[in-house]
């Protein structure tokens, strides 16, 4: 199962109209009493930071449901600059600097980048936390529009793909040509047409 974040919004498709969206918990029991009173139609739900289809436990009754797809405490959350993975520092800690959540891993370099940091003000490992971070800024914009459209064509495969104008509306999304995109999806369903755009491009075309 394909477990969701509870803390996103998410976007219910019935067929090619939104059911419901906005909070997991409300999105959730949408969809459980659409099944009950419609009976096996087919739901799809959709993760709205990234696209991807999620699979909803809607075992149980309504209050079980809205506990299950419920934000966890911020008490049960990782910290922003801590790695899931991270270990609790259990060891008494001594005068000097804090850790500041700092996370051990291998980083395999050939000797004359290690000779360079080494070089550098604070040694290696402040060169590279340096680097990282100004790669993170550098490519921020970059980044940040590959991953709306991996956002887009997640969504337009799974509710698109045998729709007029699919293979040449992913053309125009890898692009960044909206468009070409908005008159290739021109005549799909308005929800899906509507709901890929704001995922792609952050709003649907006027």
């Amino acid at each position: 199962m394909n477990l969701p974040l509870p803390s996103d919004p998410h976007t219910a498709f019935e067929g090619h109209r939104i059911l419901a969206a906005g909070a997991l918990a409300d999105v959730a029991l949408a969809v459980k009493r659409a099944m009950a009173a419609r009976g096996d139609h087919t739901i799809l739900v959709f993760q709205d930071s990234t696209g991807k289809q999620v699979d909803l436990d809607l075992s149980g009754n309504e209050a079980q449901i809205v506990e299950r797809h419920t934000p966890a405490d911020a008490a049960d959350t990782v910290a922003p600059d801590q790695e899931p993975d991270a270990e609790p520092d259990s060891a008494p800690r001594g005068r000097g600097r804090p850790k500041l959540g700092v996370v051990p891993r291998e980083v395999t370099l050939l000797p004359r980048h290690w000779e360079w940091l080494a070089s550098q003000p604070g040694g290696a490992s402040v060169a590279l936390r340096k680097l990282v971070d100004q790669a993170r800024r550098d490519n921020e914009a970059q980044d940040a529009k590959r991953q709306r459209q991996e956002a887009g064509y997640r969504f337009m495969s799974s509710m698109a793909g045998d729709l007029p104008g699919f293979e040449e509306a992913t053309r125009a999304l890898y692009a960044d040509d909206r468009e070409a995109y908005a008159r290739q999806v021109e005549q799909w369903p308005r929800d899906v047409r509507d709901y890929a755009m704001s995922l792609a491009w952050g709003a649907p075309a006027q």
